[in-house]
C-alpha cells in the first residue's frame, strides 16, 4: 500500500488568516522546496527541524510570497518520510498559488487522511493512535481531549499489545506441545497457562464496557428540556448556558420549534435542546413544535422534565410526563423561589428530582451533579485514571476476542485437543490485531482514513 510519490495539501483550515501552512511528504519533497525557495542565508542543504526564512518563486521566477520553510527528514517526521512545511500568509489566493507551485513540480494532491495513513504504514503510529488524531481535533471538552491524547500517545495500544503478548506466550507453549512429544518439552501445566488469561479477560470486559462513557465523551450527549408551556424551560436553558439564548416571555407557547446549543456540562460535551411546550393546540405551527418535542423525547440521551413547583400539576403536565422514559428522565422542579404547592404523587416513579430557580440561578450546581451521575460521572472519573474505549470498532474487536477466549476456557475445561485450543487463541489474537491494525483488512483501513480531513 506504500506509494513512492510525493503528496501535498494545505494543513490549515480554508479561509483567510494570518498564517497558512502547506505540507509535502515523500521522496521529492525537499527537492521541490529547493527548486522554488530563495533565501539570503546561504545553505547547501536544509537542516532537519530548522526554520528557514525566504521567498517562494514559481517556474517563471515570479515571487509568490514571503515564507518560513521547515524540513523534517525521514524517519523523524510525522509520516516517516521526508516532510516539508511552508508557512505562508493565510490568504486563499496565496495558499492556492503555493499549492499550484508544488503540483506543477510533480507533487500529487493528498487524499483525506493520507498523511496519517502514511504515518501508519511506516510504523510511526498504530491504527488506534491514527484514529485518535481525529478525536484530538474534534474533541468537544477538556476531558474528551485528554482521553484522545492518551490514545494518541499509545495508552490503549500498549494495553492491547500486553494482551497480545500474553496470548502469544500461551500459544507458543501450546504449539510446542503440538509439534514435539512430551518427553522432549515436558508436560504442559494448563492451569498455570489459563490463570493469567482469566485475569486478562476480566480487564478486557471492563475495557469494552468503558465504551458507554467513551461514546459520550467522543460524540457528546443530547439533553432535552421538556414540559408544558410557561414552566421555565427556556429560562432553564438560558441559565445553563449562562446567556439569554432562548426567548422568555409570560406568553404561553413562545417556543414553537426546537432550539439547540452546545456546551460542556459536568465534564461532558452536551447538545442542549429546548423544545416547544407540550400541550393540546389547534395552532398548526405550535402543533408541529409539539410533535418535534415528542420525537426528540424518544431519541434524546437524557430528559430534563421541567415542572412548576408553585402550581399543582395539570393535564398538560401529565401529557409531558407521558412523553418521558423513566430511566432517562430527571424531574426539575422550577420556581423554587416561590411558595411550593406541587403534588409529587404523579412523579413518584421518577427517582431523580431537583429543585431549582432558573430565574434566580439557584440549584443549578445540584442539577449538574445529578446530570453527571446519570451520565456516568463515576465512570468519567475513572476515565481520567484509566483507559476508555471511544470507538465502537474497538469495542466490537474486544468482544470478539473475549468470545474466543471464553471458547478457549471451555475447551480447557472439556480437555479439548491442543490444536483446538490453539485455534481459539489465534482468533483472539486476530481480533486484538484489528484494534492496532495488524490484522485490519485494507478496505477497513480505507474507510477509517477517509474520515480524516485533507491535510491530516
Amino acid at each position: 500500500m506504500l506509494n513512492l510519490d510525493t503528496i501535498v495539501a494545505p494543513v490549515t483550515p480554508p479561509g483567510e488568516g494570518g498564517v497558512g501552512i502547506v505540507r509535502l511528504s515523500g521522496p521529492q519533497a525537499v527537492t521541490y522546496l529547493k527548486n522554488s525557495f530563495r533565501s539570503k542565508t546561504k545553505h547547501e542543504e536544509f537542516e532537519s527541524h530548522r526554520l528557514y526564512y525566504g521567498q517562494l518563486f514559481n517556474a517563471d521566477e515570479v515571487r509568490l510570497d514571503e515564507v518560513l520553510a521547515v524540513v523534517m527528514r525521514t524517519p523523524r517526521s510525522y509520516t516517516g518520510e521526508d516532510v516539508v512545511e511552508v508557512h505562508c500568509h493565510g490568504g486563499i489566493q496565496i495558499i492556492r498559488s503555493v499549492l499550484d507551485l508544488f503540483l506543477a513540480a510533480g507533487a500529487r494532491m493528498a487524499a483525506p487522511g493520507e498523511f496519517t495513513q502514511r504515518a501508519f504504514l511506516h510504523g510511526r503510529l498504530d491504527l488506534s493512535q491514527a484514529e485518535a488524531v481525529v478525536d484530538v481535533i474534534k474533541a468537544r471538552s477538556e476531558r474528551s481531549g485528554q482521553v484522545a491524547l492518551d490514545q494518541l500517545e499509545g495508552h490503549l495500544s500498549r494495553k492491547i499489545y500486553a494482551y497480545s503478548d500474553q496470548l502469544k506466550s500461551a500459544l507458543a507453549l501450546l504449539e510446542a506441545h503440538i509439534d514435539f512429544p512430551d518427553d522432549e518439552v515436558g508436560s504442559l501445566d494448563l492451569a498455570s497457562l489459563v490463570e493469567p488469561i482469566y485475569a486478562q479477560v476480566d480487564e478486557m470486559v471492563a475495557l469494552a464496557n468503558s465504551f458507554d462513557v467513551g461514546r459520550v465523551l467522543r460524540e457528546g450527549v443530547s439533553i432535552l428540556i421538556l414540559g408544558r408551556p410557561n414552566v421555565g424551560k427556556s429560562s432553564l436553558m438560558n441559565a445553563l448556558l449562562g446567556e439569554a439564548r432562548a426567548i422568555v416571555t409570560e406568553v404561553a407557547g413562545t417556543t414553537r420549534d426546537t432550539l439547540e446549543e452546545s456546551l460542556v456540562l459536568a465534564g461532558f460535551p452536551v447538545r442542549l435542546i429546548d423544545a416547544a411546550g407540550v400541550r393540546e393546540t389547534d395552532d398548526p405551527v405550535e402543533k408541529e413544535g409539539v410533535r418535534r418535542a415528542s420525537s426528540k423525547a424518544r431519541s434524546a440521551d437524557l430528559i430534563l422534565l421541567v415542572v412548576d413547583g408553585s402550581t399543582p400539576l395539570n393535564a398538560e403536565d401529565r401529557l409531558a410526563i407521558d412523553q418521558c422514559q423513566i430511566d432517562k428522565t430527571i424531574v426539575v422542579v422550577n420556581k423554587d423561589d416561590q411558595p411550593q404547592c406541587i403534588d409529587f404523587s404523579h412523579l413518584k416513579e421518577f427517582s431523580h428530582k431537583v429543585s431549582v430557580s432558573a430565574k434566580q440561578m439557584k440549584g443549578l450546581d445540584s442539577l449538574c451533579t445529578v446530570i453527571a451521575e446519570r451520565l456516568g460521572r463515576d465512570s468519567l472519573s475513572a476515565a481520567g485514571e484509566g483507559l476508555v474505549v471511544t470507538e465502537k470498532r474497538h469495542k466490537d474487536a474486544l468482544l470478539r476476542a473475549i468470545v474466543s477466549l471464553n471458547a478457549f476456557f471451555e475447551g480447557v475445561h472439556l480437555s479439548a485437543p491442543y490444536e483446538c485450543l490453539a485455534m481459539d487463541l489465534r482468533e483472539g489474537l486476530n481480533s486484538l490485531g484489528l484494534i492496532t491494525g495488524e490484522t485490519t483488512p485494507d478496505e477497513i483501513l480505507d474507510q477509517i482514513f477517509s474520515r480524516f480531513c485533507i491535510g491530516k
